[in-house]
């Protein structure tokens, strides 16, 4: 039984780093300059690993984009375009400006919510 945990265990770790992996579109791009989106059997694996959105397993993830990337590399269209370094580069920016756009977003919210919370304070005293 030990042996077993260990391995699920370990199973778990190497299969959560991989997924994470797919989030960076230079890695995409090495994997499928080398052939990987070609084999049939990698292809299959991408396809396994979509368990990681069941709620369960995808709140270990540090880097949620993985699963959209994930889900892309479903179609095998996606996974042709990503040979051209030029598509791993726009990807890289799309995420970036995404990243931008969440930052200033969420801090925006943080600050209308600490303006309220002190007009809410100086309003019950």
């Amino acid at each position: 039984m030990d042996t077993d945990d260990t391995g699920n265990r370990l199973r778990f770790q190497l299969e959560l780093e991989f997924v994470q992996c797919l989030a960076n579109p230079n890695y995409l791009n090495f994997l499928a300059q080398r052939g990987y989106f070609k084999d049939k059997a990698f292809v299959n694996y991408l396809k396994y690993l979509l368990y990681w959105k069941e709620p369960e397993y995808a709140r270990y993830l540090k880097y949620p984009q993985c699963l959209h990337m994930l889900e892309l590399l479903q179609y095998e269209h996606f996974r042709k375009e990503l040979v051209n370094a030029q598509c791993a580069k726009f990807i890289d920016e799309q995420q970036i400006l995404h990243w931008q756009h969440y930052s200033r977003k969420r801090m925006r919210l943080q600050q209308a919510l600490a303006e309220q919370q002190q007009q809410n304070n100086t309003s019950v005293k």
